[in-house]
Formats: C-alpha cells, sequence, structure tokens
C-alpha cells in the first residue's frame, strides 16, 4: 500500500511530505483512481430508488483519497517539481481526466442523479443541498452526459488532448523563463539598481560560481531590473526576454499549442451545444455570457481611457524632459513611471522596504485576521513540509479549536513557478458530525533575505502577499457541509473579493500601524509616508485599468468567437489590443504564448474576473470604511455570508445579504480617482 493512499499518521492528518518519494505518486494515483471507480459502482449499484442521500450526497464525498493525492501531487509540481514530476503530471494527467470522463459520461449514474434532479421541488432541501444538486446535475449535462455515444468519444478525446496541451504549455514556459540569464560583468551597468537586487544578483552568480551578477526572469530579478536600471539597453533585452517567452520558434515554443488550445476549447463548446468556450464558460458565472463581459470591459474601458492616455502624455512628456527620449518603448514604462512617482510623490520602494520587513509584514496579515475574525496563528514546528523554507502554523478559534493550518512558501528556487498563489493540501468539510478543518497553502516569490539583510518587500509584494492571504483566509474560515462547495469553490468572478479586499487594508495607517516598522531601528513607519502611499495609490490608475481591461479583452477574443481562423497568434494580438495599446509594437514579443492564466490555469473566459471582483471589493470595503476598518459587527457580516459560505449560495444572495445591496461600480471609480 503507498503511503499516499490512506490516512497520514500525522498531526492533524497533514500531508507527511518528507516520507513521499517521486516513485509513490503513479501507483497511488491508480489506486486512487480505482478506489474512486468502487465508490462509483457502489452508488450505481444500489437496489435502493435513488435520493438525494444515496447518490448526491455519496457522490459528494466520493474520491477523497483520489482528491488528496491530487492536490498534493500538482501543488508539488507548482511549488517544488523536477523532471521526474513533470513526466508523472504527463502520465496521470491524461488518467485522471480519463477517469473524470468515465464519471461525467456514466449513463446509469447519470440516470440516478437526474432522477433526484427531477423531484427536487418535493425535496425540501437547504440551501447547500440545493446548490450542491444543482452543480452536480449541471456536472453531468455540461459535460456531455446527455449526449449521444460517438459525440461522448469525440469529447473523451478532446479533455485527454487538452489536459496534456495544458501541461506542456506551462512546463515550456517554466523552461523558457529559467533558460533566460543577464549575466553582467561590467560594475557600471548595475546603475540605478537597489543594492539589495544588486546583492541578490551577486549571489546567484557566486552560486553559480561566476563573476559579477545574474539577472533572471523571476519576478524579484526582473521587475526591480526593468524598473530602476539605467541602462536602457540591457532593460531592452530583459523586456524583450521575459516578453519573448515561448515565441522563439525553439523546443519550447508554445504558438502551435495555444492554437490548439483555443481550438479544441470551441470544439467542445459547439459538442456540448455552446456558441463558443465563453459562453460555456461564463454559464457559471456572475457575469453570465460574453455580451455582459463586453459590456462591462467597455463600459470600464471608456471610464479609464481618457485618463490613461492623459497619464500616457504625461510620462512621455517627463521621459522626454528628463532623458531627451523621444519615444517611449516598453522598457522605458516601468523606469520612468517609477521617477515620475518619485518626483510627484517623492515615494521610492526602496525609501519603504525597510519598514516592510517580510516576517513583520505577515505579522501583520495574522493580526489584520485576529482584530477582524478573532482568529490567531502560532507557528509549529511537528508538521512535515516539502522544503525547508516553507513555514507551518495552527490557526486556532477564540475556543482554542483549530481552524486550519497554514503552510508559508515565499521565495524563488529552481522548480517553482514564477507568481503567486493560494492552494490546499485538504478541503474542509463535515462528515458524520466531524468538522474536518482545511490544510491551506500560500506560495509567494520574494526577495530571499541575504547575508545582510532580512528579506524586505515592495509595497507591491505587501499587497500581493495580503492577496493571497485573503484567499487562504477564505479558504480557512470555510464552513460547509460538502467539499466540492468549501472555501474557494465559488463562481470565479467571485473568487478574488476575499482576496482583493484585503490589499485595502495595506494602505490604512490603523492596520500599518500593526506591522509596518523599520527593521533596524524599529521605529514605526512615518505617517507622511503613509499619507504618500494612499495618495500614490491611484497613480497611473488609468493605465494600469487599461492593461488589465486589454488581457480580459485578449483572453475573450480567443474564446468568445471560433478561433480556426486565427492562423498568426502576433497579428491577432495586435487586433485585440488595437482599443487599448499605448506603447509601440515589440516584434519579438508575444503575450498569449505565456499567458499562463488563461492557458495553462482556469482562467480562461475568465480574466475579466479581476476588474469584476474590483467592483465588488471597493463596494463591500466603503462598508468597512463607514463603520471602521475592524468593526466585529461588518466583519463577522462578512465572515458569515462570504468567508465562510464557499459556493454554497448564488455569490450574488451572498454578496446582497452581507451588503445589503448590489455593489455598485462608483466606489472602484472613486477609489481609482476615475470620477
Amino acid at each position: 500500500m503507498s503511503i499516499l493512499t490512506h490516512h497520514f499518521n500525522t498531526k492533524y492528518n497533514t500531508a507527511p511530505f518528507s516520507k513521499i518519494k517521486n516513485e509513490d505518486f503513479l501507483p497511488a494515483f491508480q489506486k486512487g483512481i480505482e478506489l474512486a471507480k468502487a465508490e462509483i459502482d457502489a452508488i450505481v449499484r444500489n437496489p435502493i430508488q435513488p435520493t438525494f442521500e444515496n447518490t448526491i450526497e455519496a457522490l459528494a464525498f466520493s474520491g477523497d483519497v483520489l482528491d488528496r493525492i491530487s492536490s498534493i501531487f500538482f501543488n508539488l509540481n507548482s511549488a517544488e517539481t523536477n523532471d521526474e514530476i513533470q513526466k508523472i503530471a504527463q502520465e496521470v494527467s491524461p488518467l485522471l481526466s480519463e477517469f473524470g470522463n468515465d464519471v461525467r459520461l456514466n449513463p446509469d449514474l447519470f440516470a440516478r442523479v437526474k432522477t433526484v434532479y427531477e423531484q427536487r421541488e418535493k425535496l425540501n432541501l437547504n440551501p447547500e443541498q440545493t446548490t450542491l444538486l444543482d452543480k452536480k446535475y449541471k456536472s453531468f449535462s455540461r459535460n456531455g452526459a446527455n449526449l449521444p455515444e460517438d459525440k461522448k468519444n469525440q469529447l473523451r478525446e478532446i479533455d485527454k488532448e487538452l489536459s496534456k496541451l495544458s501541461l506542456q504549455f506551462g512546463e515550456n514556459v517554466l523552461a523558457e523563463t529559467q533558460a533566460y540569464q543577464l549575466h553582467i560583468t561590467n560594475e557600471t551597468d548595475l546603475a540605478g539598481l537597489p543594492e539589495g537586487t544588486i546583492e541578490a544578483a551577486h549571489s546567484l552568480a557566486k552560486s553559480q560560481e561566476k563573476e559579477g551578477w545574474i539577472f533572471t526572469l523571476d519576478y524579484p530579478s526582473y521587475v526591480p531590473f526593468v524598473t530602476y536600471a539605467d541602462n536602457r539597453e540591457l532593460r531592452k533585452k530583459m523586456v524583450i526576454a521575459f516578453g519573448a517567452k515561448g515565441f522563439q520558434n525553439n523546443e519550447f515554443d508554445n504558438q502551435e499549442i495555444v492554437l490548439k488550445i483555443a481550438k479544441l476549447r470551441f470544439d467542445r463548446a459547439q459538442v456540448l451545444g455552446y456558441a463558443t468556450h465563453a459562453h460555456f464558460v461564463l454559464e457559471e458565472r456572475m457575469a453570465e455570457s460574453p455580451e455582459k463581459v463586453k459590456t462591462f470591459s467597455n463600459d470600464l474601458l471608456e471610464k479609464a481611457k481618457p485618463a490613461a492616455l492623459k497619464e500616457f502624455a504625461q510620462l512621455t512628456a517627463f521621459a522626454k524632459e528628463l532623458d531627451g527620449i523621444e519615444q517611449l518603448e516598453k522598457w522605458d514604462g516601468a523606469y520612468y513611471s517609477e521617477k515620475l512617482k518619485q518626483q510627484l510623490f517623492n515615494l521610492d520602494d526602496e525609501i519603504l522596504k525597510p519598514y516592510f520587513q517580510l516576517e513583520k509584514v505577515l505579522e501583520g496579515a495574522f493580526a489584520v485576521a485576529q482584530k477582524l475574525y478573532g482568529i490567531t496563528f502560532e507557528e509549529i514546528f511537528e508538521v512535515d513540509k516539502y522544503h525547508e523554507e516553507v513555514k507551518t502554523y495552527e490557526v486556532k478559534d477564540e475556543e482554542d479549536q483549530l481552524v486550519a493550518v497554514f503552510y508559508a512558501d515565499f521565495f524563488p528556487r529552481k522548480g517553482k513557478r514564477n507568481g503567486a498563489w493560494m492552494t490546499s493540501f485538504k478541503s474542509q468539510y463535515i462528515k458524520k458530525g466531524i468538522n474536518e478543518r482545511p490544510h491551506i497553502s500560500i506560495v509567494c516569490n520574494f526577495t530571499k533575505p541575504t547575508e545582510t539583510k532580512p528579506s524586505l518587500l515592495t509595497f507591491n509584494e505587501v499587497t500581493t502577499l495580503f492577496h493571497e492571504f485573503g484567499h487562504a483566509l477564505h479558504g480557512m474560515l470555510a464552513n460547509t457541509t460538502y467539499p466540492s462547495l468549501s472555501g474557494t469553490s465559488v463562481y470565479w468572478d467571485f473568487v478574488e473579493l476575499p482576496s482583493q479586499i484585503l490589499e485595502n487594508w495595506c494602505y490604512e495607517p490603523e492596520a500599518l500601524a500593526l506591522f509596518a516598522y523599520h527593521y533596524q531601528t524599529g521605529e514605526m513607519i512615518p505617517m507622511e509616508l503613509v499619507h504618500k502611499i494612499k495618495e500614490s495609490a491611484s497613480f497611473q490608475e488609468g493605465i494600469a485599468t487599461m492593461r488589465q481591461l486589454s488581457f480580459g479583452l485578449l483572453d475573450m477574443g480567443w474564446h468568445a468567437q471560433d478561433p480556426s481562423n486565427i492562423k498568426d497568434i502576433k497579428a491577432f494580438e495586435t487586433e485585440q489590443f488595437a482599443a487599448t495599446q499605448l506603447y509601440p509594437e515589440v516584434k519579438e514579443n508575444a503575450m498569449s504564448t505565456s499567458f499562463s492564466h488563461i492557458f495553462q490555469g482556469g482562467y480562461s473566459s475568465g480574466y475579466y474576473s479581476y476588474k469584476w471582483a474590483e467592483v465588488l471589493d471597493a463596494d463591500a470595503f466603503e462598508y468597512f470604511q463607514e463603520k471602521g476598518i475592524f468593526n466585529k459587527e461588518v466583519a463577522t457580516k462578512f465572515k458569515e455570508n462570504v468567508l465562510s459560505k464557499g459556493g454554497t449560495e448564488h455569490p450574488m444572495i451572498l454578496y446582497k445579504r452581507f451588503r445589503g445591496q448590489e455593489p455598485k461600480p462608483e466606489a472602484l471609480l472613486r477609489r481609482a480617482g476615475l470620477v
């Protein structure tokens, strides 16, 4: 028996990472699938008439061993991967997609589900049970259960192919990210760079037994480089390398893969009777249809574009005056924006960083959670972890009951993908009267401590940490019966509300007072800096909004039409970006070939949801501001109606129960300084 297929004999049943070997995974997946199939067979063969309990509920709790193995394995594939794990992922992904289809296309199982679904009016179900029934029925009907056999087989083939392609896409992006290094040996080329960035680049060079400094496309190296390096030619090199990932006609090229994924998604939607992939996806979102998404995006664009053009003109004039730059290019944007911001607000990330020591910011996030929701975090050392840098915490409530186990993994390393995300190793659910508590993790890529300095965060990284921690609270405070409705298992355009709302606390003096202390002197961040942070929050918000909308519109371009006629990715993107373009085109670059959110993650036809959720979060935070940002009554309403409820009811019902009304976009426009 594999260690992965039975109850872990560990504290809180946490994953025994140090005892798991790579070779354990494939047999564990095979065993997990076998167990899950047996559970499905038992439901199908049950001689008793289908009921909510013996069919829908039984189905909701089936496959828990397989779910657990999958979450452990795929989380490692994101945060601590290697060639062997990637090879296993290529082997198990088709097995899982085939198993998923075996379940969703099982006619006898669907017949039982349909029987219960057709009696739903008479069953006297509570809201969570009603949602579960509706979702279970749709998980069949939306995945081909009502189709004839030949179409079902077509669907199976498409799904198998898609799962392989998206994995390949991600591996190519990771390989391209790791393949590029800018090796500098001339010290004058470092002009403008913060000393922490230089020190990190020197350590990297030293670790590779090279002279000088090495910069990479990992965010903690890339972002400071393009923001601060005075050498324009080197910034250009970095920006072009970053934007060329998957677009270099080499072994890691993603162009064909992107075209195939888009086409297969379209074909899949057509087989299921939907006009496009976006129509299929949006049926299960707050936004409901591609038309609504486009209207929403274009309305915001109309309000943001005049501001963006004005900001861009200001930036252009500034760069010309400062350095005689005639034409702003993509590799100039971050650099001159930072300089302009410093001039306007006298605010530089390097002035702020000493006040944002990683450990203190994390304690600050914990303190905010305690003040709002009454939970405490204590570091524990007897829980196994997948890398020595990971920290583990016990989360308790006011009655000293376990709320969750929390993992935090903060620094870049080989085998960890770029970006930041929240995930879980075990869901929350209630079974046989026992409330199983979740194991939640956040993964980021912040600057590592060096020999002379702790990890100091840019303000942007502070908001990133709060963002992911907001997702984590959604997972940790979950309190639902069924695992598939628990925590962040909500409509995709609602999932960013808990994460984005928490970012607002980073701008509030009352919250900053909890954690923003100088790492050397211990003095609190001066109030004038806090005012400047707040003032500068809407700096270039027009440009930022337009950029975000451009990504969402590109996503819709790929998924809200028949993509068969798209032959040239670059030409297609140029057309999609026409309404939002500010900088001249860079011929070596494409966005889609490394747009992991939509071609590897779950954001296809969903990228608009960041902006959608911003409308919700700005509206919700205004409620906190009216009553006080640590107001217990508002916090409790948010916890009870949003954070703990997961996907048990329609998000708009939950939101209105918290807020007393539907969200209004005015709050976002006010916050962004666009009205």
